[in-house]
């Protein structure tokens, strides 16, 4: 196995510890002996990575992070649960991420291409996934799955069990409780659908057209007159075909135990 190219003196290699090519490990640094790190990554002093962890290449680790170690769950016994991350990450000073549980699927998977800024916290068996920004703060509870390309604001909370669609973003200091469709954009606590994270969209590269399309489907399923099964009936059959919509309503349709976050109705505070 090649060896890594910078490892200060000062760090801590558990024996069994497989770390990849250029590989910087800097000074006080502590990695475990079931941890896996790729090449090309570099991990800033007095970061902490332990417990079954696998990290991709290319990932940034600054100072203080805690990947691995033991999830915050008083059933959690000691099981060999993972945490898998992707490639090209950075992960900022204080972080943590936590490996899943025998509760769930045993695995937390963070996705590649993230910026998990300062302070933020991804808990037990959740499922983030590529190119999500979390800002300083967020915290992110067990079991929560969060999509592709998602923005969340500094300070939020999400509660366990939340599923977030992918596209999404949330504004600083939100409160979610209830499962949030693709595409939107949320404000709040607690917190409310607030339309359609047009923004987010374009910098992604969605054309006018299927901007209007989303836009139309969401006055047809959260603004328009009937029930919230009614609206969604009528949306499908409205826009059948269009694959954004579709994602939409695959999304609300999946799992029918969980609460979909409304739009602010008038009169409410």
């Amino acid at each position: 196995m090649p060896m890594p190219s910078h490892i200060h003196p000062t760090a801590i290699i558990a024996d069994g510890a497989i770390i990849g090519e250029n590989v910087t490990i800097g000074a006080n640094c502590y990695i475990g002996a079931n941890v896996q790190i790729g090449d090309n990554s570099v991990l800033h002093q007095s970061v902490v990575i332990d417990g079954h962890t696998q990290i991709g290449t290319g990932n940034q680790i600054f100072p203080f992070a805690v990947l691995g170690m033991a999830p915050q769950h008083f059933r959690y016994a000691g099981e060999p649960s993972t945490l898998v991350i992707g490639d090209n990450n950075q992960i900022r000073e204080h972080v943590s991420m936590h490996p899943g549980t025998a509760v769930d699927n045993m695995t937390t998977c963070v996705g590649s291409h993230g910026m998990f800024m300062a302070g933020s916290h991804i808990a037990h068996d959740c499922v983030i996934g590529d190119h999500v920004v979390m800002a300083n703060g967020v915290q992110v509870g067990g079991h929560v799955h969060i999509g592709d390309r998602c923005y969340i604001g500094a300070l939020v909370g999400v509660h366990p069990f939340v599923r977030v669609g992918r596209n999404v973003i949330i504004g600083g200091l939100s409160k979610v409780e209830q499962d949030v469709i693709p595409f939107s954009r949320i404000n709040g606590n607690p917190c409310f659908l607030d339309g359609i994270n047009v923004i987010g969209l374009e910098r992604n590269g969605f054309d006018r057209e299927s901007i209007r399309h989303i836009r139309a489907a969401f006055k047809d399923i959260f603004k328009a007159e009937g029930g919230f099964d009614e609206r969604v009936a009528l949306a499908m059959k409205t826009h059948a075909g269009n694959q954004n919509v579709k994602d939409i309503l695959d999304f609300i349709t999946a799992n029918e135990k969980r609460p979909i976050m409304q739009v602010k109705r008038h009169g409410q505070s």
